[in-house]
C-alpha cells in the first residue's frame, strides 16, 4: 500500500497531492511554496482569504485545473509545530485517510517532509502515517449482499521525501504492520458468534502458526480433561461447541528464557449463563473475545515484524451458554493450578478460563504475563469506554506495560489491589476462591482473581471492556471492534527485547 520516493516522475497526472501547513507559516516555503508558484501565488490568495487553513485537522481540497502535475492539493493544518505530539498526527493523518476514502481516490500522495517538526523526525511521520490510514480506512461489511457497483478503495500512497528512502520505508512499514494487526482484531471482534466460534478462532491461530511459522497446540476438551483445567471446561458445560486452549509460540531467541506470556479471553458470546444477562445487555456478547482478537492481533505483528524476544500467547476459548449440563451458582469447580473456586455468579466466567490460561501460559515458560479480557462492567462505570483498567502485582513489569501504552497511544489507568480486595476473593467457605465477591469494586475484585494464579510470576491485568469496542466512528475508525491493546502489546515486546540487548 506504501511506496517512497525522493522525488516523482509521471507522465500522466496524479489524483491528489497531501502537504501539511502549520501555524507558523507567514508565507508559504517548501512544497507548498513551489505549488503556490506553479499556481501563480492562488494558495497564498486563498490563505489570507481564510480558505485554506492551518488550524490542525483542517483540510482544503484544491483543484489545480491542470497547471500542477497533480490534480488536486490538499492541504492539512497542522496547527502549531511545537504542540503537534505524534498523537495528534496520528489523529490528522486519520482525518487525511477518511478524506481520500470519501473521495474515492485509489492513489495519493503524501509530502512528509511537510509534517516534520523538531520533535517529530521524518521517521515518526512515516510511521505516523503508515498507521494511520489503514486504521481510519478499515470497512468491516459482514454479511450484507454485495453492491453491483464497482467497489473504489484506496490502493497506493506514496511517501515524498528529501530523506533517506530505507529509514522512510522501516517506518512506514512498522506503522502499517501495527495498523494491519489491529485491523484483524477488529474484524474478528465485529464478527458474528454463529460464524466466530472457538473452532474458528483456533483455525484463525493456526492459519498465523503456518503463515508465520509459529509453534502451535490446539488442546481439545478431551486434553483438558487430562490436564484438569476445570474451570474452562465449567464454563463449556453448557456448549454444545467444544472448547479450545490455543497456543502460539514466537521463539526470537536461542534459550527459550525472558518469555512474554500474552493471554487472551476468547469467550465468543456469553449469555451469562444461568446468572443470565437482561435482553438489553445480552446484545453485543459476541464481542466477549476482544482480549483474544488482541493477542492475536499482536501475533500477527509480531510474526511480521519478528522481533528478538520470545513469546507465548495463550487463549482460553469457549461460549457461555445455558442447558441442563451447565454450570451453575453454589457450583465448586477444581482448577487447573490445583485451587478450588466457588461459584457465585456464572457472568464471571471470565476470570475462569483466564485462571486455566494463566496456569497454562506458566507451564510454557512465561516469566512475565500479560492478560488482556473484555472483563467487567464495572470498569467502564470506573473509566468509561476511552481508557483500559490496569492491574498488577509487580511495579517494575507494570512500567514497561505503561511505558509501552503511552508510547501506542492507548490510554490505560491502573487500579489498586489491597489486601482487603484478595481476603474478599479468598473469602469461601466451601473453596479456596469463590470467583463473585459482590458489585462494589467488581473490576478489581476480577483483577485480583486473576491476580491468585499468576502468583509470583510478574503480571499485568488489562480490562478492555470499555475500549474494546466504539460506539460511534471516530479519526481513527468505524464504530465496532477498535482493537484495543494491539499495539500496546507489540510495542511492549518490541521494547523489551530493546532493553534487554
Amino acid at each position: 500500500m506504501f511506496v517512497v520516493h525522493n522525488e516523482i516522475n509521471n507522465e500522466n497526472q496524479i489524483e491528489a497531492i497531501v502537504v501539511g501547513l502549520s501555524e507558523k507559516h507567514s508565507k508559504l516555503e517548501g512544497i507548498v511554496g513551489e505549488l503556490d508558484n506553479q499556481l501563480e501565488g492562488q494558495l497564498t490568495a486563498l490563505l489570507k482569504d481564510g480558505d485554506i487553513s492551518p488550524k490542525r485537522g483542517k483540510l482544503s481540497k484544491i483543484h489545480t485545473f491542470g497547471k500542477t502535475m497533480y490534480k488536486r492539493i490538499i492541504i492539512v493544518g497542522t496547527g502549531r509545530a511545537d504542540k503537534l505530539s505524534f498523537e495528534e498526527l496520528r489523529k490528522v493523518f486519520g482525518k487525511v485517510g477518511k478524506s481520500l476514502q470519501e473521495s474515492k481516490l485509489q492513489s495519493a500522495v503524501v509530502a512528509i517532509d511537510s509534517f516534520v517538526t523538531s520533535d517529530l523526525a521524518v521517521h515518526d511521520v512515516a510511521h505516523a502515517l503508515g498507521e494511520s490510514i489503514p486504521l481510519a480506512t478499515y470497512r468491516y461489511d459482514g454479511y450484507k449482499q454485495k453492491s453491483n457497483e464497482p467497489e473504489v478503495k484506496l490502493e497506493e500512497v506514496v511517501l515524498l521525501t528529501d530523506e533517506d528512502k530505507s529509514e522512510v520505508e522501516a517506518s512506514v512499514h512498522v506503522g502499517y504492520v501495527f495498523a494491519k494487526g489491529t485491523n484483524s482484531a477488529r474484524t474478528l471482534v465485529n464478527m458474528p458468534g454463529n460464524m466466530l466460534t472457538a473452532t474458528e478462532l483456533a483455525n484463525h491461530a493456526a492459519a498465523l502458526a503456518e503463515k508465520y511459522g509459529f509453534e502451535l497446540e490446539i488442546l481439545e476438551k478431551e486434553d483438558m480433561e487430562k490436564l484438569g483445567m476445570g474451570a474452562l471446561l465449567a464454563v463449556n458445560k453448557g456448549s454444545v461447541e467444544p472448547p479450545k486452549m490455543i497456543v502460539l509460540k514466537h521463539q526470537g531467541k536461542e534459550e527459550w528464557t525472558d518469555v512474554i506470556g500474552l493471554v487472551g479471553k476468547g469467550i465468543t458470546f456469553d449469555t451469562g449463563g444461568y446468572s443470565i444477562k437482561p435482553k438489553d445487555g445480552i446484545v453485543g456478547m459476541k464481542t466477549d473475545m476482544g482480549g483474544a482478537a488482541a493477542v492475536l492481533g499482536a501475533m500477527e505483528a509480531i510474526g511480521e515484524l519478528k522481533p528478538e524476544q520470545n513469546v507465548v500467547a495463550v487463549i482460553a476459548s469457549t461460549d457461555n451458554m445455558i442447558s441442563g449440563n451447565a454450570f451453575k451458582p453454589d457450583d465448586v469447580i477444581t482448577s487447573m493450578s490445583g485451587k478450588t473456586i466457588e461459584i457465585l455468579n456464572t457472568d464471571a466466567e471470565g476470570r475462569l478460563v483466564l485462571a486455566d490460561a494463566v496456569t497454562y501460559a506458566k507451564q510454557h515458560g512465561a516469566n512475565y504475563l500479560v492478560d488482556v479480557a473484555t472483563l467487567t462492567g464495572g470498569v467502564i462505570i470506573a473509566l468509561g469506554n476511552h481508557t483500559t483498567g490496569a492491574m498488577t502485582n509487580d511495579e517494575d513489569w507494570f512500567e514497561q506495560v505503561l511505558e509501552a501504552s503511552y508510547e501506542a497511544g492507548e490510554e490505560m489507568w491502573r487500579l489498586p489491589i489491597f489486601d482487603h480486595a484478595k481476603e474478599r476473593v479468598r473469602n469461601s467457605k466451601v473453596a479456596d476462591l469463590n470467583n463473585s465477591p459482590g458489585r462494589d469494586g467488581h473490576a478489581i475484585f476480577a483483577g485480583a482473581f486473576i491476580g491468585e494464579f499468576a502468583e509470583n510470576t510478574p503480571w499485568v491485568h488489562l480490562d478492555i471492556a470499555g475500549t474494546a469496542t466504539a460506539k460511534s466512528a471516530h479519526e481513527l475508525g468505524p464504530s465496532g471492534g477498535t482493537g484495543a491493546m494491539v499495539r500496546t502489546l507489540v510495542t511492549l515486546v518490541e521494547r523489551f527485547g530493546l532493553t534487554e540487548e
